[in-house]
């Protein structure tokens, strides 16, 4: 398999290795025996974290992949493929 990589990838990694950290003080924090309110913030934190990571990949990868494969349109054909890339940023 070759290498596939994309400028966004060291940005993702930054956002998991967060999400990563806040999973573990909710580990923490449950072991611990901390409040649910403080629990489920932190929840939300990783959440937020792994969701963005996931949305930005995606695009990513439709801003570079998707455009290489297609390769260019004209103007008139391209309204469906700007279309569908709009529409996953509600992912």
């Amino acid at each position: 398999m070759t290498e596939h990589k994309h400028e966004s990838h060291p940005e993702i990694v930054k956002r998991l290795k967060r999400a990563e950290g806040h999973l573990k003080s909710v580990i923490a924090m449950i072991a611990s025996g901390r409040p649910c309110l403080d629990i489920a913030q932190q929840l939300h934190a990783v959440e937020k974290a792994i969701a963005q990571a996931k949305r930005t990949l995606i695009q990513d990868h439709l801003d570079h992949c998707l455009e290489e494969t297609i390769g260019a349109l004209p103007r008139d054909r391209r309204q469906s493929i700007d279309e569908f890339k709009s529409i996953t940023k509600y992912l």
